[in-house]
């Protein structure tokens, strides 16, 4: 582990609860190689004398995570580095997996911005407890890329067609949000999160789920934005983008307008990503993980990718001159 990866993880086991905390606060803890592989060690030490559980979080209250590094990968693809890239991918989504499967609930806390690859390091956790300043969403379709970190697995098993939905837009979803569509399980109020570490150490022998009930405030769910379901799920459950946006000028109601908005992203990238969560909930989630890098060697190189990463994250002009090429036909490599 470097000497920046080891200050930007810390992680120690404190009264037999592991903890991780990410601290890259003025990057949002964005996920460079180095944080991924400092995550991964930790947790493949960790399984030879489990904790009881393991706790997720970060230093910051601004940002759980903000997704990975992607500005660097976007330099890897102008300087052809796409050795460095798939370094990044392989070892993000070994992650991805390693969390999947670990021997111990791992625990997650969202308390801010959780986007991208960090709702790759908190949804394949067995709990993500969010606060009310959460806000989550996988946006890259507007940036020339497509929903990866396994979320051809987790978007399409979310209910309905909310999954579809967001992956296309980008949508962002606030506490009520998440915990409508699945992608939180509880909700603790900012003022009590850092006590979760504290209540799990306590009570090690109780369900973690009994423990986060204890520390929950009065859950916002009802208040979720999500509840146009009906509408959700008969415009973005249609078979193809086209009859998708169809469905949504036919609706002629605010919420479908801002959704006709947002799909002005990459017609690559939505082409690409209505097409893998399609058939993403007829995989594993490893499956779907090596059909995600496959694309990455492919998608990174596109103009689309290189002037998306530049419009939102580089000169931040917000206006991305998008190759209007769709994929034509061509086939997708997995």
């Amino acid at each position: 582990m470097t000497d920046t990866a080891a200050a930007e993880v810390l992680a120690d086991v404190h009264r037999g609860v592991g903890r991780i905390l990410l601290n890259r606060p003025k990057a949002l803890n964005a996920l460079t190689t180095g944080m991924v592989a400092a995550i991964d060690r930790v947790l493949a030490e960790w399984e030879h004398t489990p904790p009881s559980a393991v706790v997720l979080a970060s230093t910051s209250t601004k940002a759980f995570c903000a997704g990975g590094d992607i500005r660097t990968i976007r330099e890897h693809s102008l300087a052809g580095d796409a050795a460095a890239s798939e370094r990044f991918f392989a070892s993000e989504y070994r992650l991805n997996a390693r969390i999947a499967e670990y021997p111990v609930p791992v625990v997650s806390l969202i308390d801010g911005l959780c986007m991208g690859g960090g709702l790759g390091l908190s949804v394949h956790g067995s709990f993500r407890v969010v606060t009310e300043r959460a806000v989550l969403a996988m946006p890259e379709t507007g940036i020339g890329f497509f929903p990866d970190v396994g979320a051809s697995y987790f978007l399409p098993r979310l209910p309905g067609a909310i999954g579809m939905y967001l992956g296309l837009t980008g949508h962002r979803l606030d506490a009520a949000d998440a915990l409508y569509a699945g992608l939180a399980t509880h909700f603790v109020p900012a003022d009590g999160i850092d006590a979760v570490g504290d209540a799990l150490a306590d009570n090690p022998g109780d369900p973690v789920d009994v423990v986060l009930n204890r520390l929950a405030g009065r859950s916002p769910v009802a208040q979720s934005r999500l509840a146009v379901r009906g509408a959700v799920d008969w415009a973005f459950g249609a078979p193809t983008l086209g009859e998708i946006e169809k469905r949504l000028r036919h609706l002629d109601t605010p919420w479908a307008a801002t959704a006709l908005v947002a799909l002005d992203a990459s017609p690559q990238s939505l082409e690409i990503t209505h097409a893998l969560l399609a058939r993403g909930r007829q995989h594993t989630l490893r499956e779907c993980l090596s059909d995600e890098l496959a694309l990455t060697r492919t998608t990174i190189r596109t103009p689309d990718f290189v002037e998306g990463v530049r419009a939102a994250l580089v000169d931040k002009d917000r206006t991305p001159d998008w190759h209007r090429a769709s994929l034509g036909g061509r086939a997708l490599p997995f």
